[in-house]
Protein backbone atom coordinates (compact mmCIF):
# COMPACT_ATOMS: atom_id res chain seq x y z
CA UNK A 1 0.00 0.00 0.00
CA UNK A 2 1.01 3.38 -0.68
CA UNK A 3 2.08 5.18 2.81
CA UNK A 4 1.33 8.51 1.06
CA UNK A 5 -2.33 7.38 -0.26
CA UNK A 6 -3.84 9.98 2.10
CA UNK A 7 -6.36 12.69 1.02
CA UNK A 8 -6.28 15.53 2.97
CA UNK A 9 -9.32 16.72 5.05
CA UNK A 10 -11.48 19.68 4.10
CA UNK A 11 -12.60 20.28 6.81
CA UNK A 12 -9.12 20.15 9.26
CA UNK A 13 -8.72 23.82 9.59
CA UNK A 14 -4.79 23.32 9.89
CA UNK A 15 -3.03 25.02 5.79
CA UNK A 16 -2.42 22.39 3.48
CA UNK A 17 0.98 22.67 3.84
CA UNK A 18 0.66 21.67 7.46
CA UNK A 19 -1.30 18.57 6.71
CA UNK A 20 0.81 17.28 3.95
CA UNK A 21 3.86 17.80 6.55
CA UNK A 22 2.16 15.62 8.77
CA UNK A 23 1.40 12.66 6.39
CA UNK A 24 5.51 12.14 5.31
CA UNK A 25 6.51 13.25 8.88
CA UNK A 26 4.07 10.11 9.84
CA UNK A 27 5.41 8.29 7.18
CA UNK A 28 9.44 8.51 7.73
CA UNK A 29 8.26 8.21 11.91
CA UNK A 30 6.69 4.77 11.22
CA UNK A 31 9.59 3.75 8.91
CA UNK A 32 6.78 3.68 5.95
CA UNK A 33 8.88 5.51 4.42
CA UNK A 34 12.90 4.02 4.97
CA UNK A 35 15.91 5.44 5.36
CA UNK A 36 17.34 6.64 1.66
CA UNK A 37 13.78 6.14 0.38
CA UNK A 38 13.69 8.63 -2.68
CA UNK A 39 10.11 10.64 -2.16
CA UNK A 40 8.08 11.73 -5.04
CA UNK A 41 9.01 14.96 -7.43
CA UNK A 42 7.28 17.76 -6.45
CA UNK A 43 4.83 17.48 -9.10
CA UNK A 44 3.79 13.87 -7.75
CA UNK A 45 3.17 15.12 -4.48
CA UNK A 46 1.23 18.31 -5.76
CA UNK A 47 -0.72 15.69 -7.70
CA UNK A 48 -1.09 13.53 -4.91
CA UNK A 49 -2.08 15.82 -2.05
CA UNK A 50 -4.07 17.89 -4.67
CA UNK A 51 -2.18 20.99 -3.72
CA UNK A 52 -0.23 23.79 -5.40
CA UNK A 53 3.64 22.98 -6.48
CA UNK A 54 4.70 25.97 -3.76
CA UNK A 55 2.51 24.07 -0.75
CA UNK A 56 4.79 20.89 -1.58
CA UNK A 57 8.06 23.12 -1.73
CA UNK A 58 6.97 24.63 1.90
CA UNK A 59 6.65 21.17 2.83
CA UNK A 60 9.99 20.08 1.74
CA UNK A 61 11.75 23.08 3.14
CA UNK A 62 9.86 22.45 6.73
CA UNK A 63 10.98 18.73 7.09
CA UNK A 64 15.06 19.63 5.70
CA UNK A 65 14.62 21.89 8.57
CA UNK A 66 13.83 19.05 11.00
CA UNK A 67 16.23 16.96 9.54
CA UNK A 68 14.03 14.44 8.12
CA UNK A 69 14.64 14.68 4.40
CA UNK A 70 17.50 15.80 2.59
CA UNK A 71 17.71 16.73 -1.44
CA UNK A 72 20.41 16.28 -3.71
CA UNK A 73 20.85 18.59 -6.45
CA UNK A 74 19.45 16.53 -9.65
CA UNK A 75 18.79 13.62 -7.92
CA UNK A 76 15.64 14.64 -5.44
CA UNK A 77 14.60 14.35 -1.88
CA UNK A 78 15.43 11.46 -0.13
CA UNK A 79 14.86 10.24 3.87
CA UNK A 80 17.52 11.12 5.73
CA UNK A 81 19.78 9.13 7.73
CA UNK A 82 20.10 11.08 10.67
CA UNK A 83 22.55 8.67 12.11
CA UNK A 84 24.62 6.43 10.92
CA UNK A 85 27.64 3.97 12.32
CA UNK A 86 30.91 3.93 10.01
CA UNK A 87 29.62 1.11 7.79
CA UNK A 88 26.38 3.11 6.16
CA UNK A 89 29.81 5.51 4.97
CA UNK A 90 30.79 2.90 2.41
CA UNK A 91 27.68 2.89 -0.10
CA UNK A 92 28.23 6.96 -0.10
CA UNK A 93 31.91 6.82 -0.84
CA UNK A 94 31.90 3.95 -3.26
CA UNK A 95 28.79 6.02 -5.22
CA UNK A 96 31.41 9.48 -4.64
CA UNK A 97 34.01 6.93 -6.68
CA UNK A 98 31.51 6.80 -9.52
CA UNK A 99 31.82 10.17 -10.07
CA UNK A 100 34.69 11.50 -12.59
CA UNK A 101 36.49 13.27 -9.81
CA UNK A 102 36.94 12.25 -5.82
CA UNK A 103 38.22 14.24 -3.49
CA UNK A 104 38.02 12.39 -0.15
CA UNK A 105 39.03 15.03 3.26
CA UNK A 106 39.59 13.03 6.26
CA UNK A 107 40.48 14.17 9.86
CA UNK A 108 41.45 11.82 12.33
CA UNK A 109 43.46 9.35 14.83
CA UNK A 110 44.73 6.50 12.55
CA UNK A 111 43.07 6.61 9.25
CA UNK A 112 42.28 2.62 9.79
CA UNK A 113 38.42 3.35 9.53
CA UNK A 114 39.20 5.41 5.99
CA UNK A 115 41.24 2.49 4.81
CA UNK A 116 38.43 0.10 5.10
CA UNK A 117 35.67 2.73 3.17
CA UNK A 118 38.44 3.64 0.51
CA UNK A 119 39.98 -0.12 -0.04
CA UNK A 120 36.64 -1.72 -1.98
CA UNK A 121 35.95 1.36 -4.58
CA UNK A 122 40.64 1.29 -5.01
CA UNK A 123 40.50 -2.57 -5.79
CA UNK A 124 37.17 -1.60 -8.23
CA UNK A 125 39.05 1.22 -9.88
CA UNK A 126 42.13 -1.19 -10.18
CA UNK A 127 39.74 -3.64 -12.42
CA UNK A 128 37.39 -1.49 -14.09
CA UNK A 129 34.48 -1.22 -11.95
CA UNK A 130 34.09 2.36 -11.20
CA UNK A 131 35.01 4.54 -13.97
CA UNK A 132 36.63 8.11 -11.61
CA UNK A 133 39.60 9.61 -13.45
CA UNK A 134 41.10 11.41 -10.46
CA UNK A 135 41.13 10.59 -6.81
CA UNK A 136 42.64 13.32 -4.82
CA UNK A 137 42.74 12.28 -0.59
CA UNK A 138 43.73 14.65 2.22
CA UNK A 139 44.43 12.83 5.25
CA UNK A 140 44.88 15.17 8.80
CA UNK A 141 46.05 13.26 11.72
CA UNK A 142 47.47 14.38 15.90
CA UNK A 143 51.31 14.37 15.72
CA UNK A 144 52.30 11.25 17.70
CA UNK A 145 55.47 12.36 17.80
CA UNK A 146 54.72 14.96 20.87
CA UNK A 147 52.99 14.44 24.01
CA UNK A 148 49.08 14.13 23.43
CA UNK A 149 45.94 13.70 25.50
CA UNK A 150 44.97 10.81 24.09
CA UNK A 151 45.50 7.65 24.05
CA UNK A 152 46.96 7.65 26.86
CA UNK A 153 47.98 5.36 30.21
CA UNK A 154 45.36 4.67 32.91
CA UNK A 155 47.99 4.83 35.53
CA UNK A 156 48.74 8.03 36.66
CA UNK A 157 45.38 9.45 35.64
CA UNK A 158 45.70 9.76 31.87
CA UNK A 159 50.08 10.38 31.87
CA UNK A 160 51.22 10.51 28.47
CA UNK A 161 53.01 7.57 27.31
CA UNK A 162 55.56 7.72 24.32
CA UNK A 163 55.36 3.70 23.90
CA UNK A 164 51.60 4.18 23.67
CA UNK A 165 52.26 6.70 21.00
CA UNK A 166 54.53 4.55 19.28
CA UNK A 167 52.11 1.91 18.78
CA UNK A 168 49.64 4.17 17.39
CA UNK A 169 52.18 5.48 15.20
CA UNK A 170 52.77 2.04 13.44
CA UNK A 171 49.37 1.30 13.19
CA UNK A 172 48.72 4.87 11.68
CA UNK A 173 51.58 4.26 9.25
CA UNK A 174 50.67 0.87 8.03
CA UNK A 175 46.96 2.45 7.28
CA UNK A 176 48.38 5.97 5.95
CA UNK A 177 50.77 3.64 3.59
CA UNK A 178 48.28 1.39 2.16
CA UNK A 179 46.17 4.16 1.04
CA UNK A 180 49.10 5.79 -0.25
CA UNK A 181 50.64 3.13 -2.18
CA UNK A 182 47.27 2.43 -4.00
CA UNK A 183 46.54 5.72 -5.47
CA UNK A 184 49.78 6.42 -6.74
CA UNK A 185 50.59 2.67 -8.07
CA UNK A 186 46.59 3.68 -9.83
CA UNK A 187 48.26 6.59 -11.34
CA UNK A 188 51.66 5.00 -12.49
CA UNK A 189 49.61 2.41 -13.99
CA UNK A 190 47.64 4.56 -15.78
CA UNK A 191 43.95 3.62 -14.41
CA UNK A 192 43.53 7.04 -13.36
CA UNK A 193 44.76 10.15 -14.97
CA UNK A 194 45.60 11.68 -11.86
CA UNK A 195 46.04 10.57 -8.27
CA UNK A 196 47.49 12.13 -4.87
CA UNK A 197 47.74 11.57 -1.33
CA UNK A 198 48.73 13.53 1.83
CA UNK A 199 49.00 12.97 4.94
CA UNK A 200 49.39 16.31 7.10
CA UNK A 201 49.75 16.23 11.20
CA UNK A 202 49.08 18.73 13.57
CA UNK A 203 49.30 18.90 18.05
CA UNK A 204 46.34 18.17 18.93
CA UNK A 205 44.49 15.15 20.84
CA UNK A 206 41.73 13.12 18.76
CA UNK A 207 38.83 13.95 19.93
CA UNK A 208 36.39 13.31 16.54
CA UNK A 209 36.53 12.29 13.03
CA UNK A 210 35.33 13.84 9.57
CA UNK A 211 34.98 12.98 6.51
CA UNK A 212 34.09 15.28 3.39
CA UNK A 213 33.41 13.29 -0.01
CA UNK A 214 33.56 15.65 -2.97
CA UNK A 215 32.68 18.89 -1.41
CA UNK A 216 29.24 17.66 -1.26
CA UNK A 217 28.43 15.40 2.18
CA UNK A 218 30.13 15.36 5.62
CA UNK A 219 30.53 12.77 8.17
CA UNK A 220 31.07 13.47 11.64
CA UNK A 221 31.56 11.45 14.86
CA UNK A 222 32.56 11.60 18.31
CA UNK A 223 35.67 9.08 19.64
CA UNK A 224 34.39 7.57 22.64
CA UNK A 225 36.84 7.39 25.19
CA UNK A 226 37.28 3.39 26.44
CA UNK A 227 39.57 1.60 28.93
CA UNK A 228 41.08 -1.65 27.76
CA UNK A 229 44.25 -3.27 27.57
CA UNK A 230 47.41 -3.42 24.84
CA UNK A 231 50.77 -4.85 24.54
CA UNK A 232 53.57 -2.94 24.99
CA UNK A 233 57.18 -4.79 24.88
CA UNK A 234 55.14 -7.90 25.67
CA UNK A 235 53.51 -6.59 28.97
CA UNK A 236 49.93 -6.09 29.04
CA UNK A 237 49.05 -1.87 29.84
CA UNK A 238 45.69 -0.20 30.91
CA UNK A 239 45.14 2.74 28.62
CA UNK A 240 42.52 5.33 27.77
CA UNK A 241 41.81 4.91 23.76
CA UNK A 242 39.79 6.99 21.58
CA UNK A 243 37.65 4.58 19.66
CA UNK A 244 36.85 5.05 16.12
CA UNK A 245 34.85 1.73 15.47
CA UNK A 246 32.84 3.25 17.84
CA UNK A 247 31.75 6.68 16.44
CA UNK A 248 28.29 7.14 15.52
CA UNK A 249 28.48 9.29 12.31
CA UNK A 250 26.18 11.96 11.68
CA UNK A 251 25.19 12.77 8.28
CA UNK A 252 24.87 15.95 6.21
CA UNK A 253 24.11 16.46 2.22
CA UNK A 254 24.72 19.42 0.06
CA UNK A 255 20.75 20.50 -0.98
CA UNK A 256 19.33 22.79 -3.62
CA UNK A 257 18.16 24.98 -0.76
CA UNK A 258 20.82 27.58 -0.36
CA UNK A 259 20.00 28.44 2.97
CA UNK A 260 19.58 24.52 4.27
CA UNK A 261 21.58 23.88 7.69
CA UNK A 262 23.63 20.68 5.80
CA UNK A 263 24.86 23.36 2.99
CA UNK A 264 26.08 25.58 6.08
CA UNK A 265 27.41 22.68 8.08
CA UNK A 266 29.79 21.40 4.84
CA UNK A 267 30.70 24.82 4.35
CA UNK A 268 32.02 25.26 7.83
CA UNK A 269 33.20 21.89 8.25
CA UNK A 270 35.34 22.47 5.01
CA UNK A 271 36.45 25.27 6.00
CA UNK A 272 37.95 24.48 9.46
CA UNK A 273 39.94 21.55 7.63
CA UNK A 274 41.41 23.88 4.91
CA UNK A 275 42.32 26.10 7.55
CA UNK A 276 44.30 23.70 9.69
CA UNK A 277 45.54 21.89 6.74
CA UNK A 278 47.32 25.95 5.46
CA UNK A 279 48.27 26.86 8.93
CA UNK A 280 49.14 24.29 11.64
CA UNK A 281 49.54 21.14 9.89
CA UNK A 282 53.03 19.88 8.95
CA UNK A 283 53.75 17.02 6.68
CA UNK A 284 53.89 13.40 7.32
CA UNK A 285 55.51 10.92 5.50
CA UNK A 286 54.12 7.48 5.69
Amino acid sequence: MDPLHVELDPDDPRPPFQQVANVLRAAIATRKLEPGDRLPSYAELAERFKVAPMTVQKVISLLRDEGLVVTRQGKGTFVRQRTERAVGLRPHVEQAFESSDVEIDFAGFSSETLLGVVQEPLDKLRTGRLGAKSVKVRILLPDLSLAIGLPSLVEGGGADSAEVRQRMQRITQRSTQTITDSIEELAALKLIESGSAEVRVFRTSPLFKLYIINRSEAFFGFYPVVRHSVAIAGEAVEIFDPMGKDATLFHWAVSDDPEAVSNQYIAQAQAWFDSVWESVAKGYTP
